[in-house]
């Protein structure tokens, strides 16, 4: 996975889509979907079969998209509850916070950022 990550095209792109525009499934939006498969938690190989068609790969974009939005609240929610489980003690809860977000998150930037706050909450009591 990249260093920085890009995904305002895409998001950009399933807006355009969700509004009715239709997708043409250029070389450079190819690329990008290649490129943004595994940023999301799909294989090379999901991609691959995904961009076969100007329809599937629609569906992949707007798939593409939903990770980046669903991961991205659920993340941000809850590292709210987890430094208000912080701020009152509770560093069972602020922990359980974290790893309910493991136990469903796919995309790999997202499950970082929890596995990294739950190795901090490790040295607390």
């Amino acid at each position: 996975m990249p260093e920085e990550l890009d995904w305002e095209p895409v998001r950009a792109l399933a807006r355009r889509v969700l509004n009715g525009e239709r997708l043409a499934l250029t070389d450079d939006v190819r690329e990008m979907l290649e490129r943004t498969a595994p940023e999301v938690g799909f294989t090379n190989a999901d991609a691959a079969s995904a961009l076969a068609s100007a329809e599937t790969a629609e569906a992949f974009l707007l798939e593409c998209a939903r990770r980046i939005k669903d991961g991205s609240w659920r993340v941000m929610r809850a590292l709210h509850r987890m430094y208000q489980h912080k701020r009152t003690g509770d560093f069972d809860s602020a922990r359980q916070e974290m790893r309910d977000v493991l136990a469903v998150e796919v995309v790999p930037h997202y499950r970082e950022i929890a596995e990294g706050q739950l190795e901090d909450l490790e040295d607390e009591p």
